[in-house]
C-alpha cells in the first residue's frame, strides 16, 4: 500500500537546545547533506551577507537568534525528513513546547564547554513527559571544553536521561583528532577543512591493530582504546527498542560549524528514528495508517509575506492523506473548508503540493479561521490533546500610542495572539488589555511586528501580577463562587477563549485565595 510506504519513509523531528549551543548551525548542515542548500550560513557572523536559511524574521537577523519556529523539509537517501526548527531562546518557550507536540523524535544539542544549560533542562523535561525518543549531539568539539565522561555524567544527572555513546571523540580543542564512530566502526579524522571532513572516513574494524596508531599516533590511539573500553564497561549497549520507547538516549560528538560528525549523526538518525507515531485524541488513539485524514494546527504564522496580509496555519498530518481541494471538517467551527494552495516548506521557499502524508507539515492559508490546537478531519468529530497555553511569567498593560490607528492595533494584537506569540487577558472590571508572555523579549517582538506589519504603535505599562490561573468552579452556581467573583473582581480577566482567569498579585495572595475558596480549582495551563 502506497500510504504505508510513504509513512515509513518519513522522519519528523525537532532540534532543541539552549541559545548558542549551535542548533541553527546544525540545522543548516543537515540541509546541506540533503542537497537542499549549497552553502550553509552560520548565525554568528554579521559580516557575511548570507544568513541562515532557517531564520527568516527581521528580528532574528538583527539579533542572531532563532525566534519563529520554521519548518524545513528535505530528502536524504530516499527518506523524507521534516525538521521543525525550534527557538532556543527562553523567551519563546511556548512556541517550542507546542512544536514538540508535532514531532516524533528530538535531537538535543549540547555545547561541549557549557554542558547542560537551563533551557535544555526545561525542554528535555517536556520531551520526557511525552516519552519522545531523544538523540544527543555534543557540539563544538574543536574547542576546549569538558571531558567526554564528565559530559555524559552531567547529561544523565541533570536531564535524567539514560545515555550510551554511539561515537567517541579523539581528543578535543587543539588536540582534537577526530571521531571514532562506534555505530559504524570507523574513524573520521578531523582536518579543519569542512569540505574534506565530510567524505573521508577510514574503516577500522579492529582497534587492537596498529592501523589506528598510524592514523592518529600511538598516544591518542592508546587513550582511545582505554576510553572506549571504559565506555563499554559503564554504558549499556545500544538497543533500538529502548531508544524508541524513550528509555535510552544515544550520544554523538562533533562540530556542526566544521560540518564534522554531522553525517554520522544523520546516517544513524534515519536508521533508528521512528516514523510518524500514533496520537491520542479526546475519544481514541489515531494511527497514521488509517484511511481518513486527520491533522492539527500547532502553529500559526502571520504575514509570512509582508506584501500580502496572509496567515499560514501549520498543520501536522497525523493520519491518512491530505489532498488539495478536498473539503475537510474544521471541528471547532463545524464548517467544511477547502484548500486550493496548500504549501510544503523548504525554509524560505514554499511549494504548492497536491498531497501530503502522515508526518508531513502542511501550510494552509488562513484568513482568521484557525486557532492553535484546531483539528481537521474528514468528518469525524474529535479533538487532539496536548496543546495547552502555559501560565505566563510577565504581564504588562498594552496601550495604544496612536489614537488614529486603534483599528490596526486591535487587528494586529488579535492576529499575533492567535499565532500564540503571547496571551491576551481582558480585565472584567474595565476591559483593559493585558499581555502575558513567558519572557520579556517577547514584548519587543510584539512592538516591532505591530509597527512593521500592521502600522500600529503601542506602549506598555507595568502591572503587578505574579501568576495567571485558569479558574474552574466545582459548582458555578454556588454562593462561594459568587463571593469569589465579587471579592476578587478587580483581579479577574477573560482569555481569548473566554475562559475566566484569576491574576494573582503575589504567591502569598494566591495561596490565601486557594485556601479560602476550596471548591474552586486553579489551573496553571489552559487545557483542562
Amino acid at each position: 500500500m502506497k500510504i504505508n510506504k510513504e509513512i515509513n519513509r518519513r522522519r519528523t523531528f525537532g532540534i532543541v537546545s539552549h541559545p548558542d549551543a549551535g542548533k541553527t548551525t546544525l540545522t543548516e548542515k543537515l540541509l546541506l547533506f540533503g542537497g537542499a542548500i549549497q552553502e550553509a550560513g552560520a548565525v554568528k557572523s554579521n559580516k557575511i551577507k548570507k544568513t541562515a536559511t532557517s531564520d527568516f524574521m527581521e528580528i532574528e537577523r538583527q539579533r542572531g537568534i532563532s525566534v519563529a519556529t520554521s519548518v524545513l523539509g528535505f530528502e536524504y537517501k530516499n527518506i523524507k525528513i521534516n525538521i521543525l526548527d525550534t527557538p532556543g531562546h527562553k523567551d519563546f518557550a511556548e512556541d517550542t513546547f507546542r512544536t514538540l507536540t508535532a514531532v516524533d523524535s528530538v535531537i538535543v544539542v549540547i555545547d561541549v564547554a557549557k554542558g547542560v544549560e537551563e533551557q535544555t533542562e526545561k525542554l528535555v523535561k517536556v520531551c520526557r513527559m511525552r516519552n519522545i525518543p531523544i538523540i544527543v549531539f555534543i557540539n563544538k568539539m574543536d574547542r576546549e571544553g569538558k571531558d567526554a565522561f564528565e559530559l555524559l555524567d552531567e547529561i544523565e544527572q541533570k536531564l535524567g536521561l539514560h545515555v550510551t555513546p554511539l561515537s567517541f571523540p579523539i581528543g578535543m580543542g587543539y588536540d582534537f583528532k577526530g571521531i571514532y564512530n562506534i555505530w559504524e566502526k570507523n574513524v573520521n579524522l578531523f582536518t579543519g577543512d569542512p569540505k574534506k571532513d565530510i567524505e573521508e572516513t577510514v574503516q577500522v574494524s579492529d582497534l587492537t591493530t596498529d592501523e589506528i596508531d598510524e592514523l592518529i599516533g600511538t598516544d591518542s590511539a592508546n587513550t582511545l582504546r582505554d576510553e572506549l573500553e571504559l565506555a563499554q564497561g559503564v554504558y549499556p549497549e545500544f538497543d533500538i527498542d529502548q531508544y524508541k520507547r524513550g528509555e535510552l538516549q544515544p550520544v554523538f560528538f562533533g562540530s556542526a560549524l566544521n560540518n564534522f560528525g554531522v553525517r554520522e549523526l544523520l546516517d544513524c538518525f534515519i536508521h533508528i528514528a521512528p516514523p510518524p507515531r500514533p496520537k491520542q485524541s479526546d475519544i481514541r488513539e489515531i494511527r497514521p495508517e488509517e484511511d481518513k485524514f486527520t491533522g492539527f494546527v500547532f502553529k500559526i504564522h502571520a504575514n509570512m509575506d509582508p506584501r500580502h496580509r496572509d496567515r499560514l496555519a501549520f498543520v501536522k498530518v497525523v493520519s491518512g492523506k491530505f489532498e488539495r481541494n478536498k473539503p475537510y471538517l474544521h471541528v471547532r467551527s463545524k464548517k467544511n473548508l477547502k484548500f486550493s494552495s496548500p504549501n510544503a516548506f523548504f525554509a524560505e521557499r514554499k511549494e504548492i503540493v497536491d498531497e501530503m502524508f502522515p508526518g508531513d507539515i502542511v501550510g494552509l492559508h488562513d484568513t482568521g479561521t484557525f486557532k492553535i490546537g484546531d483539528t481537521l478531519t474528514e468528518g469525524e468529530i474529535l479533538q487532539y490533546k496536548g496543546i495547552p497555553n502555559f501560565s505566563p511569567e510577565h504581564f504588562r498593560y498594552i496601550n495604544n500610542a496612536d489614537p488614529m490607528k486603534s483599528k490596526q492595533l486591535n487587528k494586529g494584537v488579535e492576529q499575533l495572539m492567535d499565532e500564540g506569540v503571547a496571551q491576551l487577558f481582558t480585565l472584567e472590571l474595565n476591559n483593559r488589555k493585558i499581555i502575558g508572555t513567558v519572557d520579556a523579549l517577547q514584548y519587543e517582538v510584539i512592538q516591532y511586528r505591530l509597527e512593521h506589519e500592521y502600522g500600529a504603535k503601542c506602549s506598555y505599562e507595568n502591572i503587578n501580577v505574579h501568576k495567571a490561573c485558569w479558574i474552574e468552579p466545582k459548582d458555578p452556581k454556588s454562593e462561594e463562587f459568587k463571593e469569589f467573583k465579587r471579592v476578587k473582581s478587580k483581579f479577574l480577566a477573560k482569555d481569548k477563549a473566554d475562559q475566566l482567569v484569576f491574576l494573582a498579585d503575589s504567591e502569598f495572595s494566591l495561596q490565601m485565595t486557594q485556601q479560602k475558596y476550596p471548591n474552586i480549582i486553579f489551573h496553571f495551563t489552559s487545557e483542562f
